[in-house]
């Protein structure tokens, strides 16, 4: 990065280096939209605030368009239109899956406890798929095992909670079934990309329209990030675990941000039945859950 920028030029670059790093995918990065700022208020939004949005990070118009045709053509958007103008709103099933990621997000640590899952019935390679995308390892055809979470059972399935007073046994339990290197490197890249982005909004002020940029990509990638990872019981993880630091730097940032980012939505961003608002009782909530991981 070349010196005697000043601290506009600074963030671009480190914008540019973030997206060459790890490129966007226009539908992913429309699912960080609607999670981020329009799920909290109401779930619609115009096409053309999708748009500018992502035109700030490269995306064209021709991209946002392919990819809420196909977001809705997957069930997850609603399209309708008022005089000339198309708006797209959550479905209702996107809506609960965007709330429950937006729980694991901004709820910090989850439940310090583990359960055995026995796969009983038919299908079961495909359940016990599911389980593995849930941060559970597998054992055998049938048995997995994994951090206990109210998602990972079901009528067909055996559930037993598992309990481990030894931290070394335990630790050598995690190192035998779970892979936690890729995890490990993925939150270093994350904070490699973000810590300079800290230190640079800290000292100066942003236009509402980067730090609304800045905040979409910040939780692009931590959303990234933390949906692949296991999420394993702080017990079991290596005491130099990155994912610690990761979530402080997210949760700082997106604080620090959010004011800025918060006033450009409720000036630019609209539905069908006027402006978004800029702050809502699910806005405030997230940023007082994240208030407490930030120290």
């Amino acid at each position: 990065m070349a010196t005697g920028k000043g601290a506009g030029d600074r963030i671009a670059d480190l914008i540019d280096d973030i997206l060459v790093q790890t490129p966007l995918k226009a539908a992913g990065f429309i699912v960080t939209i609607y999670g981020d700022l329009v799920e909290p208020r109401g779930g619609v939004v115009w096409i053309g605030n999708l748009i500018e949005t992502c035109a700030a990070v490269g995306i064209s118009e021709t991209l946002v368009r392919t990819a809420v045709s196909r977001l809705v053509a997957a069930g997850q958007l609603l399209g309708e239109r008022e005089g000339r103008r198309s708006y797209y709103r959550l479905s209702r099933t996107a809506g609960s899956e965007f709330a429950a990621a937006a729980q694991i997000i901004f709820g910090g640590a989850e439940e310090e406890s583990w359960q055995l899952v026995h796969l009983t019935g038919a299908e079961t390679e495909e359940r016990m798929q599911a389980l593995e995308r849930a941060g559970y390892a597998r054992l055998d055809p049938r048995l997995a095992i994994g951090p206990a979470r109210q998602a990972a059972g079901s009528a067909d399935a055996l559930t037993l909670r598992a309990d481990s007073p030894d931290p070394k046994a335990l630790a050598a339990f995690v190192q035998t079934y779970w892979n936690l290197a890729p995890h490990a490197a993925a939150y270093r890249l994350f904070l490699d990309q973000f810590r300079p982005v800290a230190g640079l909004v800290q000292q100066h002020p942003l236009s509402p329209a980067t730090a609304l940029t800045i905040r979409l990509l910040l939780i692009h990638r931590f959303r990234s990030v933390l949906l692949h990872d296991p999420r394993l019981p702080a017990a079991a993880l290596p005491r130099d675990w990155p994912g610690l630091e990761a979530r402080r730097l997210f949760a700082a940032l997106y604080r620090r941000l959010s004011p800025a980012a918060d006033d450009h939505i409720g000036r630019r961003f609209v539905s069908g039945s006027g402006p978004l608002r800029a702050v809502t009782e699910e806005s405030e909530k997230r940023l007082s859950l994240l208030e407490t991981q930030a120290a």
